[in-house]
């Protein structure tokens, strides 16, 4: 009897942590929805360009596709090219755009991120919010960030491995 009753209160506690997780995965869709509508707008032209090129950069690192990467490290320098001040990023962007294996392109890309963070918190942004993100565990634990936006993380430097690993470290926003 002692035992029927145990097994029962057992199904009853399963039971109700599939449940719960059940409302939590379906909160979490609707938050991805109302995150995803975070249109960033920049007031200067020439960062809009880079931005919207070095999202696309992020996006193609987290799918894991290197050679999107590499088409996207290119466009990417291009659009730094003609920005004052950005030269050694250019470089980087260009050795990205030619790196082989995605464990280089995601090297350089912490380098290009580390510019970039550093020039968009500078940046005059009209609508929107650009989120800074961290990952700790990536470049063998020295940690890495990048630019999303959305504040929902997707990693990188790690793609579908560890795809949420990160956290929201800043917000950029309108002034």
């Amino acid at each position: 009897m002692k035992s029927l009753f145990a097994i029962l209160i057992l199904v009853g506690l399963l039971s109700c942590n599939q449940a719960e997780k059940k409302s939590v995965s379906q909160k979490d869709s609707t938050n991805k929805d109302a995150v995803n509508n975070n249109a960033v707008v920049l007031k200067d032209s020439k960062l809009a360009a880079i931005y919207s090129s070095y999202i696309a950069l992020k996006d193609e690192l987290v799918k894991s596709d290197s050679t999107s990467v590499s088409e996207k490290a290119l466009a990417l320098s291009q659009n730094l090219a003609g920005f004052e001040g950005c030269e050694s990023t250019v470089a980087t962007a260009k050795m990205l755009s030619v790196a082989h294996s995605l464990k280089a392109q995601r090297k350089d890309f912490t380098a290009i991120s580390s510019d970039l963070v550093a020039l968009f918190k500078h940046a005059d942004v009209a609508k929107g919010t650009i989120y800074v993100q961290h990952c700790p565990m990536a470049n063998k634990g020295d940690g890495g960030d990048w630019l999303s936006s959305n504040k929902d993380i997707q990693n990188p430097y790690y793609g579908d491995e560890m795809l949420n690993c990160g956290s929201v470290t800043e917000e950029i926003k309108s002034k």
